[in-house]
């Protein structure tokens, strides 16, 4: 099958694993199933076709891997969604907390004209409005906002779960892509950073879901966070 006769479904399913493996979680079924909220027979099934139309395969120990042309579509798929987020909150003045579910609607019926005209209007713009990299192979590093020291100085690169609830409260908090502060807190349920004179405070489980930059920088973890790949309904807040 070619890029072009996807289904609207198996596009959907190529987004949340190149979602998991730029998180770098495991490109497992059960993954796949948690992210989008749906039972395993149902992923079982759809890995399947995308298997036999070539976008996917499996290794030895059930692993999901990218073929050439099914990494391909997935990061058009990808890079068209953060474009349209881009797009409806910096050109129609949405607020970045609404975004997300709009650009799933309208990401797959979008044409190459619309697409080049679109990054038009973002201008110099190179992330969508959650942090995450409109283009392939512009993600910086980052560690959990959890897994931070207090007193370290850090900024706020993205939004790993983009849960659309979970973006309202983010937004309440008043976190945002780009924000730079001091880690005042981080306790067992609590963390809080203090920027433009202000303490945001979060919840541990919503901590882990933010990447930031940090100085001093954390240990690399050994294991990633659940909450990474929980669906709408469930993201540890």
């Amino acid at each position: 099958m070619s890029q072009e006769q996807a289904t609207v479904a198996e596009e959907e399913y190529l987004q949340t694993i190149y979602w998991l493996q730029e998180a770098r979680l495991p490109l497992t079924g059960a993954n796949v199933a948690r992210a989008m909220q749906v039972s395993a027979p149902t992923v079982h099934e759809m890995i399947g076709r995308l298997e036999s139309d070539g976008y996917v395969t499996r290794e030895e120990d059930k692993t999901l891997a990218f073929t050439e042309t099914g990494r391909e579509h997935a990061a058009q798929i990808v890079r068209r969604h953060r474009l349209i987020e881009r797009f409806l909150t910096d050109v129609f003045d949405i607020p970045w907390d609404q975004v997300h579910e709009e650009a799933e609607r309208l990401e797959h019926w979008m044409s190459p004209v619309v697409e080049e005209r679109m990054l038009r209007a973002i201008g110099d713009s190179n992330t969508c409005p959650h942090g995450h990299p409109i283009f392939e192979g512009e993600r910086e590093e980052g560690v959990p906002l959890a897994d931070v020291e207090r007193g370290a100085t850090v900024r706020v690169l993205r939004f790993e779960n983009e849960a659309e609830d979970l973006l309202h409260y983010l937004k309440d908090a008043g976190l945002h892509p780009g924000l730079e502060g001091t880690l005042a807190l981080s306790g067992d349920d609590e963390v809080v950073v203090e920027a433009d004179g202000r303490r945001h405070s979060l919840t541990r489980s919503v901590a882990e879901t933010v990447s930031v930059v940090a100085d001093p920088s954390p240990a690399p973890r050994t294991a990633l966070p659940e909450q990474l790949v929980l669906g709408r309904e469930r993201y540890g807040r």
